[in-house]
């Protein structure tokens, strides 16, 4: 996984486990694609120590992964969740029951709105 995609991931499980500047900071960065020079600009301060707060957050984003392995484990679940999908696919195709039917849809229907 490209690391700048796997940072802005793991920011999104865990951003609320920075202080509220580092979230700042990450989020203009990762999610708004400011360069660090807009950033340092906006809290005046040096494009270095902007640089240097986020390779910090980036690197107390993996310890809390390896930690608390957020991420591995909704990569699991939704994989888990799609192979669940698909048994229910082929068992609504070979069910002729109306109502079991429309009872598979249904568990279907709430597993992707919950994905």
């Amino acid at each position: 996984m490209e690391k700048r995609f796997e940072t802005s991931l793991l920011f999104d499980f865990y951003s609320e486990l920075l202080t509220e500047k580092q979230r700042d900071i990450m989020d203009l960065y990762f999610n708004n694609d400011f360069s660090l020079s807009e950033i340092a600009e906006l809290n005046n301060t040096s494009r270095q120590a902007i640089h240097d707060t986020i390779k910090k957050c980036e690197k107390v984003l993996l310890v809390y992964e390896e930690k608390l392995n957020l991420l591995s484990k909704n990569h699991k679940l939704k994989e888990t969740l799609e192979n669940v999908l698909s048994k229910l696919d082929n068992l609504q195709i070979n069910i002729k029951d109306e109502k079991m039917n429309q009872l598979i849809y249904d568990i279907k229907t709430q597993i992707v709105e919950n994905i």
